[in-house]
């Protein structure tokens, strides 16, 4: 713990990380935790997984004053950021007057309002503390500490007015910690408008690139699914996460991995929060190893040994690319980001190898045993329009209009 003692942490801190098995700390900790003790305004520009949560926390959890209402906010763009922010919370405060709770939506109210009267620290995501607000059941007039975690995020999810309400709610005497794995210029004007004379700290990516490989297959789009099971029987070895667009394609591609035998489970922003936090509590206890997830995974959970990444689908923007496969390649592992092209996916993935920094390796295509797949009823099954039940296909899935013919998606 020598390597913790120069940061001058409460010794009640000191005592929850020896605990912990804490052995020194990260870059961003280094940086920030001693400008946040000495009470400055601090921007930081992190990526999920460096820290960040013990360097934000420790600048507040040991001023914090039992009894005296809520002294510190933490907004975070989702409802599983959140529980992990508390629960990580929650650890380095346990020998300290610091309680936390979690409120976001998805969930009763109620209890979240019984417990907003008694806790000194709250974390949230903006759509449900703004309701509280709204309701004057959260009280920010003790505030002391503000921190937006994933900011950059929070703005994609156009949470910016919510935020602005938020920011404004709060006292103007107060620190404002703003982390973000981009600084993009509507957090420059959030930090201008809102912030006093901030400092700003950067960190390299955790990923470390030379541990990290990618790959993409251009395949057709009916052999989408068969190359993926293909590749997870010959490589799967351990935790695996599929990124797609659509919670359709998630519970589709979930639900045909299991009639293979695969441990699968799907995570997006269909399910309620209780399905949700089991779904992410079997994956991270090793009870099942393919998670099968929509971008709402893609950042702020902290999911270690992630060994391979698959996108099932491509994103639009290089960014939300390069957050996926941010998830593997941690802390000196190897990792590996697979993508699984097809027509359909040529424009978003030209977009993505416009930026220059990706070094993304084309691997022919092995030769591939067509499976069968299930897929879910139409819409206009649903409806009643065509007939309804089951239908039943091979390989990867129609192609559902995406575009008949192969288009380049090269560097031009």
């Amino acid at each position: 713990m020598k390597q913790f003692e120069h940061l001058k942490l409460h010794s009640g801190i000191m005592k929850a990380l020896q605990e912990e098995k804490f052995i020194e700390p990260t870059d961003i900790q280094n940086k920030t935790i001693p400008l946040i003790l000495e009470g400055k305004d601090v921007i930081a520009r992190s990526a999920t997984g460096s820290g960040k949560t013990l360097a934000f926390g420790a600048g507040f959890i040991d001023k914090m004053e039992k009894g005296k209402g809520v002294q510190a906010m933490v907004l975070c763009p989702t409802r599983e950021l959140a529980e992990q922010v508390g629960k990580s919370l929650r650890r380095f405060a346990k020998h300290l007057d610091a309680r936390t709770t979690e409120v976001y939506g998805g969930v009763a109210i109620g209890p979240q309002i019984r417990e907003l009267q008694r806790v000194e620290i709250v974390v949230g995501t903006p759509g449900r503390i703004l309701d509280h607000l709204r309701q004057r059941t959260l009280d920010l007039k003790g505030l002391k500490t503000l921190v937006l975690d994933e900011a950059d995020r929070m703005l994609d999810m156009g949470f910016i007015q919510d935020i602005q309400y938020i920011i404004e709610a709060c006292p103007q005497k107060r620190q404002t910690l703003l982390f973000s794995a981009t600084i993009s210029p509507d957090i420059e004007r959030i930090a201008k408008r809102y912030m006093i004379s901030p400092i700003f700290v950067a960190v390299e990516s955790y990923v470390d690139p030379s541990k990290l490989k990618q790959v993409y297959y251009d395949v057709p789009s009916n052999k989408k699914f068969s190359l993926l099971v293909h590749l997870l029987e010959k490589e799967h070895k351990g935790s695996v996460m599929v990124f797609c667009n659509t919670r359709r394609n998630a519970d589709f591609i979930v639900k045909n991995l299991e009639r293979y035998g695969f441990d699968a489970l799907a995570i997006h922003g269909g399910l309620n929060q209780n399905k949700r936090s089991m779904v992410m509590g079997k994956f991270q206890s090793s009870k099942a190893q393919i998670l099968v997830c929509t971008d709402v995974a893609s950042r702020g959970l902290d999911i270690k040994n992630v060994s391979h990444i698959y996108n099932y689908d491509l994103p639009s923007v290089s960014n939300d690319y390069i957050h996926r496969i941010g998830r593997t390649a941690r802390a000196g592992k190897d990792g590996i980001a697979i993508s699984i092209v097809s027509n359909r996916d040529y424009e978003n993935f030209r977009k993505i190898l416009e930026n220059d920094s990706l070094k993304i390796e084309e691997i022919l295509l092995p030769e591939v045993r067509t499976i069968g797949v299930k897929f879910q009823e139409e819409e206009g099954d649903r409806r009643g329009g065509r007939g309804g039940g089951k239908r039943y296909g091979r390989g990867g899935g129609r192609d559902r209009g995406y575009g008949a013919g192969k288009r380049s998606f090269r560097r031009r």
